[in-house]
């Protein structure tokens, strides 16, 4: 898979037309098995198609119990410079709940680990509205969350996907259905908490202090180009999308064997392209810019914000749209009434 890896920057050298490269994420499955020479031979493979920028973000994505104080001595000897770890719940019954592979202590030593080794730049995810978090705990999650110091923060509501055990489990009546009033109430306690401890609510599911966004999910929201690499990865270069193909076995041999990557291809529209602008430029404290929307669409976006104006879910202010507090609780909703309909 690593040897596919490399081969597919080299394929695709030419993706992003010379771009400097200021963001590396190592995402996705489990990155943190990479070993030290393995991160590195990535880098230097990427090094040698393009330019990368001296404070170039790089993270790695792992779940506490990857993140032993032995495994953290090896990544600080890397160039990774920023962890994002799947904390989720700092509670037992949360995780085993969740499934999680890790326990509540495994979450705590994890932060204090990376600390303790140099990682200045931690990011950790937590979930809220379980069946299991009652509003006491989920509140003990993020007062344990900020004493930490924690510079940023994704947080999600849980959800029931389709075919997964959860749902079996709910339609069998052996689980509590995730509580929409419950995850609402735990949303604006995370909202209200945040801004008590001056995080920056910079996206829907995201905060952090003062500067300390992520610089690479920043750069989706806005827009930016990027590519992504391995099966089922995703990339964009601002006229079309693509994404390859999911399947390990067929991704490594088109690539490995016939020097080709097995993908599917999407030019976007004009509509494509307002509606994705919506959804993510909405979705942060930055708002929306009527200055950036086609003109095309600039009468059909102001009536349909005018009922959202009016009941104080979005603020304009001189061309700039943003959700207030209660918009972000339907912020979806939002801008899926401002999307234009193809026919």
């Amino acid at each position: 898979m690593l040897s596919a890896i490399l081969k597919e920057i080299e394929i695709q050298k030419d993706y992003l037309d010379g771009e400097k490269i200021r963001t590396i994420y190592l995402g996705g499955g489990t990155p943190s098995l990479l070993k030290r020479k393995e991160i590195e031979s990535i880098l230097e493979t990427i090094g040698k198609f393009h330019e990368i920028d001296k404070n170039t973000e790089f993270t790695l994505e792992a779940n506490p119990d990857d993140l032993s104080k032995k495994k953290l001595i090896e990544l600080a000897e890397t160039p990774i410079n920023r962890l994002s770890i799947g904390i989720q719940s700092f509670f037992d019954e949360d995780l085993k709940f969740m499934n999680r592979a890790h326990n509540a202590a495994e979450a705590n030593d994890a932060i204090l680990f990376a600390k303790e080794l140099g990682f200045h730049d931690i990011s950790i995810d937590l979930i809220y509205g379980s069946p299991t978090t009652s509003h006491e705990m989920w509140e003990k999650n993020l007062e344990k969350t900020f004493g930490f110091g924690i510079p940023h923060i994704s947080s999600y509501c849980m959800t029931v996907e389709p075919g997964t055990a959860l749902d079996h489990f709910v339609k069998k009546g052996k689980a509590e259905a995730v509580d929409e009033i419950k995850s609402a109430k735990q949303f604006n306690m995370l909202m209200d908490a945040a801004a008590k401890h001056d995080y920056e609510h910079y996206e829907i599911s995201n905060f952090s202090k003062k500067d300390r966004y992520s610089k690479h999910n920043t750069a989706y929201w806005q827009g930016k180009k990027y590519l992504g690499l391995g099966p089922s990865a995703h990339s964009f270069n601002g006229h079309s999308r693509q994404w390859n193909i999911a399947h390990n076995a067929k991704y490594m041999n088109g690539v490995l064997d016939e020097n080709k990557l097995l993908h599917e291809k999407e030019i976007l529209s004009p509509a494509n392209i307002y509606n994705e602008y919506i959804m993510t430029s909405l979705r942060t404290q930055w708002g929306t810019k009527l200055e950036q929307i086609d003109p095309f669409f600039h009468s059909y976006f102001l009536e349909k914000s005018k009922t959202f104006i009016a009941s104080k879910k979005l603020i304009h202010e001189d061309g700039n749209f943003r959700l207030t507090q209660k918009g972000k609780m339907i912020a979806d909703r939002i801008a899926m009434e401002m999307f234009w309909a193809e026919e």
